[in-house]
């Protein structure tokens, strides 16, 4: 019989000064760029690049982030980042129980590949969209 290969999917990352870690164990649903203000702050400007992660498949494996949700919105996402270097690292949203991974926080994010642009109706002259994926100017639904 032949030997099987294991093949290790798992996904780590952290914040800059390596205070906080996570893993992703799980295929991500979505692999995509956000043009929202919110996200353009948190970027200085560009787009968010993000992995859209099952709650089953994300893990903090070193370290407490801190959390952030403006209390003036209804339904605001809360926004887990580093108390220490400020890393932005996930985003939670109220409606939907998945992680939304930042990209830029990978250790090798190297091999990501947008597949989808959303909020596009609020992106800035100079960001770019790479050619083939699909553009949604807000949020999709389903």
């Amino acid at each position: 019989m032949p030997a099987q290969t294991i093949v290790n999917t798992t996904k780590e990352g952290g914040c800059y000064c390596g205070a906080i870690r996570y893993a992703v164990s799980k295929p991500p649903l979505v692999k995509g760029q956000c043009h929202c203000r919110a996200c353009q702050r948190y970027a200085g400007g560009a787009p968010q690049f993000f992995l859209l992660v099952p709650p089953e498949g994300f893990d903090w494996t070193k370290g407490s982030p801190a959390e952030y949700a403006r209390p003036d919105l209804p339904n605001a996402v809360t926004r887990y980042f580093c108390p220490t270097c400020g890393t932005s690292l996930v985003t939670r949203r109220q409606d939907n129980p998945a992680v939304v991974v930042k990209v830029g926080t990978l250790d090798d994010p190297s091999r990501f590949t947008p597949h989808v642009a959303i909020c596009h109706g609020e992106a800035l002259a100079f960001h770019t969209v790479p050619d083939g994926i699909a553009i949604f100017e807000d949020l999709p639904t389903g």
